[in-house]
């Protein structure tokens, strides 16, 4: 029965007693002698207890057990609760009632449910109402309720502050119940013994040294991984070449990966190898700084596997290996020094994927610091292959010992004149004359279905500066198809570009503005010795290769595969 602050009318409800008589007129005289005592002061110890006025129990005679009056429901919880009484009480009726409310609230903490009371007054009317010392403590519904939503609170804030644990490298907190998450919390707002004593007893588990664990769970649940993460292992692919440092971390997906981090700069190691023969002091400086940055991406992000090579700066130079020592044990990075072939091989694995699906052959160039690499993709009998099983149709292939690098070392890359950029066309087309084939690949591309396919920072510039982007925009840029009269315009509005006007250029910027036309240079030397109708353009080259062959070694898409058409039968089934 509730409270409603308001007394009903005393006529007009006659509240039938467990007989079955009228109890009309025993009800307003009870509850008449009762105000009368109340204002007083005078009330009778253990009188009747009223609720919005309606006496709650009646004596039907002298030396009797009391007799219950029932209307609705009954909260054995209100039973020692008078009703506080605003017509002229003195002090100590309010103190005397005040105890009694106390008393009440102390042993509603071990009453019986409000349901089984009635059940049991229903069977025996005439026993006593109040139950009996020693029963076990129970809790209205509402209460319930309330006690599982703060119980849920809890749980919710102890699970937030476990996640936020595991995510923080480093040291963690001693005390994870101080934290609030997400703003005060009914768990933060709990005194700090309480929150220590629930921490230690059900939050974290702790080991030996006295680092957190994971926390633990209840039997059976299994939690969800985040939007966009699976279990797949991480893999990494590091390509130090002449000119740059690169990185990329990566996870399996169903069809192909997904990058998850990337790493790029400028450390021009091949500095000087040409002329001297050596790594100089501060190129080995620059690169060994990249590197740990490096170092430091793969420990953060917990790769499993990776591939970590190096180019041809570190094949020419005579302290090539004396390098590679020396990054060992200055940045515990094991570099890999790949011979031409594996990194023709690579650059095909990487860009296989934009190699267009009805092209009987390709002609793949990657330009790079120190070294060009061409390829002859001959795929007439591909029979519908595609992606990295084009690797196997690798029918010729040729390194060219020219890169941007030791080209504008040897020419001049600052002041560009014409002549000077035909001198470079000119050095870069004689190493061409040693290429094998050449002469099927003239008869191949003459029936016209034969495109290029260009991976280099030469051809990504190219692009950007085709496509007018006020910032270079790695979405716009890769897999763009160029005619080669854009190609032809293209170079030479770089090689009437001043040098100062390149570095401006958002495209290029001033790390590569003495570089671009010694790469437009190597560019113009190939379509001159093999001239294509369509070029397209790759912003990806060796760390991809890498990646790809990592996974499909370590079989990710093969058991993808299998396991979806194994679900693919069960659904069939099913059906």
């Amino acid at each position: 029965m509730t409270q409603s602050g308001q007394e009903p009318p005393d006529s007009g409800r006659g509240i039938p007693d467990e007989s079955g008589n009228s109890g009309a007129s025993s009800e307003l005289r009870t509850t008449g002698r009762r105000r009368r005592k109340r204002r007083s002061g005078s009330g009778a110890k253990g009188s009747p207890v009223t609720q919005n006025g309606v006496a709650a129990a009646s004596f039907e005679g002298k030396g009797q057990n009391p007799t219950l009056a029932v209307s609705g429901s009954i909260s054995t919880s209100h039973d020692n609760q008078a009703r506080p009484s605003t017509d002229g009480e003195d002090s100590a009726s309010t103190q005397k009632r005040r105890r009694k409310r106390r008393r009440g609230r102390a042993k509603s903490q071990t009453e019986q449910a409000s349901g089984t009371h009635q059940q049991q007054h229903a069977l025996n009317p005439h026993s006593s109402s109040q139950p009996q010392p020693g029963a076990e403590g129970v809790t209205s519904p509402k209460g319930k309720k309330a006690a599982r939503r703060r119980g849920r609170k809890r749980w919710q804030a102890r699970n937030n502050q476990g996640v936020e644990q595991q995510a923080v490298s480093g040291n963690r907190a001693s005390n994870v119940t101080s934290q609030n998450v997400s703003g005060p919390t009914e768990e933060s707002l709990k005194p700090q013994s309480r929150q220590r004593s629930e921490a230690k007893s059900d939050n974290w588990a702790t080991s030996a040294t006295g680092e957190f664990q994971n926390p633990k769970r209840p039997q059976g649940y299994r939690p969800k991984a985040p939007h966009g993460q699976n279990s797949s292992p991480l893999y990494a692919a590091l390509d130090l070449g002449t000119n740059n440092c690169r990185l990329l971390i990566a996870r399996p997906e169903e069809r192909g990966f997904r990058v998850v981090d990337a790493y790029s700069r400028i450390v021009r190691l091949g500095e000087g190898v040409d002329s001297q023969k050596r790594l100089s002091d501060a190129a080995m400086d620059r690169a060994i700084e990249a590197l740990a940055n490096c170092h430091r991406k793969l420990s953060d992000r917990g790769v499993a596997r990776s591939r970590l090579i190096a180019t041809e700066a570190c094949r020419a130079a005579e302290n090539g290996s004396e390098f590679i020592d020396r990054v060992k044990t200055e940045t515990g990075l094991a570099l890999e020094v790949v011979n031409r072939e594996t990194e023709a091989r690579l650059a095909v694995a990487g860009c296989a994927s934009l190699v267009d699906h009805e092209a009987d052959g390709v002609i793949l160039f990657d330009i790079g610091g120190g070294s060009s690499e061409i390829v002859w993709l001959d795929l007439r009998n591909r029979c519908g292959a595609r992606g990295y099983a084009l690797t196997r149709f690798i029918r010729s292939w040729i390194s060219l010992p020219v890169g941007v690098v030791n080209l504008a070392e040897r020419h001049g890359g600052v002041h560009v004149t014409p002549d000077i950029f035909e001198a470079m066309v000119e050095d870069a087309a004689d190493h061409l004359a040693a290429f094998n084939l050449a002469n099927n690949l003239t008869e191949a591309i003459a029936s016209g279905r034969v495109h290029m396919l260009g991976t280099s920072g030469t051809v990504t510039t190219l692009a950007g500066v085709h496509l007018g982007l006020k910032r270079y925009d790695r979405r716009r840029v890769d897999g763009t198809w160029l005619d080669d009269s854009d190609v032809s315009r293209m170079i030479d509005e770089l090689r009437d570009m001043p040098y100062e006007a390149r570095m401006e250029n958002p495209c290029i910027g001033a790390d590569r503005a003495d570089l671009v036309l010694a790469g437009c240079a190597i560019l113009e030397a190939i379509r001159r010795r093999w001239t294509c109708p369509r070029l397209r353009v790759a912003d990806r080259g060796l760390r991809e290769g890498i990646l790809t062959e990592l996974m499909a070694a370590d079989g990710v898409w093969a058991r993808r595969r299998s396991r979806s058409r194994f679900d693919r039968g069960r659904q069939g089934n099913r059906a």
